[in-house]
């Protein structure tokens, strides 16, 4: 059971101070998570804190390997409208 920081990681530092287990740690080209140390929050919290706070989308993977903030799920714009509006943007 632990979580998985992906490429899409920024360093934003958000996540690093939030882990009561400590398991985030600095690396390079992004952030990861220490697979023994990580408890997915289990007992802590309701809810993982790293995505909790994690500002940017599909950065970070639960045990399955599924995003727990998938495309849309923080800036409440569906994947197929944000489409949408890249096209008209890339239009103009």
């Amino acid at each position: 059971m632990a979580l998985t920081i992906v490429d899409s990681c920024v360093n934003c530092w958000a996540c690093y101070d939030v882990c009561p287990s400590e398991a985030i740690y600095q690396s390079s080209p992004h952030f990861k998570i220490n697979a023994r140390k990580c408890t997915e929050c289990d007992g802590d919290f309701a809810d993982p804190q790293c995505a909790s706070i994690c500002p940017i989308e599909e950065a970070i993977l639960d045990s399955s390997g599924m995003p727990i903030n998938p495309i849309g799920s923080l800036t409440g714009i569906p994947p197929e409208k944000m489409a949408e509006a890249m096209r008209e943007i890339q239009a103009r």
